[in-house]
């Protein structure tokens, strides 16, 4: 029973970590195209 219980806590962090490393890329290529449109 603890063994579901950790895996049921790893996958719910894993999904956090996907969603905050998602949500980190979207920013990271807004700020690139922003350079891109004012500073060339």
């Amino acid at each position: 029973m603890a063994e579901d219980q950790m895996l049921q806590e790893h996958r719910r962090q894993w999904a956090g970590f996907v969603k905050l490393m998602t949500w980190s890329t979207v920013a990271v290529v807004v700020v690139l195209v922003g350079m891109a449109i004012f500073l060339v």
